[in-house]
């Protein structure tokens, strides 16, 4: 078993035992028991009622959250042409072509949090599979990473646009914020979330598909949360 430290322990102790907390109370626990001397950020561990095993049962997909995650993130615009300067003008911090898939390739570089890619793209930047695809970096046309809408696509990933992905676990893990956030926008950015994840439900998908819905932040215990009250 892991061993925690002495501020982990004592904010585990103010969680009370078997206890199913709803979302407002759970978040308010969160921000008290983040240890951190930084803004951690907060997380949801939802676990779907799905065999990840099976091609029919993945659920994958993205969503904005109203209030964003409190993260800067860093985008990559694979273009060229017209497209290019588009992603330019819309804030992509790094764009290019063959020679961003080169500098990837041979140096390495994967200094980025989101890569977007128009479709014509796709045939080079494929050649990157192995390297950001294990990372969660390869853009996807499931999560609008692939598209000619560039403007849109960057500017979502700037405005608070998260990717969401089921583990080998069956277990969704996704960042809702900081805790420096209002319990307020805390709450709706969950509710964002957990609105998509129901609309992503695969049709195969039998029996309950919400499990359970742990908060916590990055250094802080899980709060079990009532999964009926997300949506609502």
């Amino acid at each position: 078993m892991p061993k925690h430290g002495k501020k982990y322990t004592a904010a585990a102790k103010e969680i009370s035992s078997g206890v199913i907390y709803e979302p407002a109370d759970a978040l308010e626990l969160v921000k008290k028991m983040a240890p951190g001397k930084f803004d951690e950020t907060v997380e949801v561990a939802v676990r779907l009622g799905v065999d990840p095993r099976h091609a029919d049962q993945q659920v994958r997909g993205a969503v904005v959250l109203p209030h964003g995650t409190g993260k800067t993130r860093i985008v990559l615009v694979f273009a060229k042409g017209d497209k290019a300067k588009e992603a330019e003008d819309a804030g992509a911090d790094f764009v290019g072509a063959e020679d961003m898939v080169a500098k990837i390739q041979q140096e390495g570089w994967l200094s980025f949090d989101v890569a977007i890619a128009t479709p014509d793209m796709m045939g080079t930047v494929g050649k990157l599979g192995r390297i950001l695809g294990p990372r969660g970096l390869m853009p996807n046309p499931k999560t609008g990473t692939v598209t000619f809408d560039i403007t849109r696509a960057v500017q979502e990933v700037k405005a608070g646009k998260i990717e969401y992905r089921l583990d080998k676990a069956g277990i969704i893990h996704a960042p809702i914020g900081k805790v420096s956030f209002s319990t307020e926008y805390l709450q709706e950015n969950l509710r964002t979330l957990m609105e998509a994840l129901n609309r992503a439900r695969p049709a195969a998908a039998k029996g309950q598909y919400i499990k359970s819905i742990f908060l916590s932040s990055t250094m802080g215990p899980g709060v079990r949360v009532n999964a009926m009250k997300t949506t609502h």
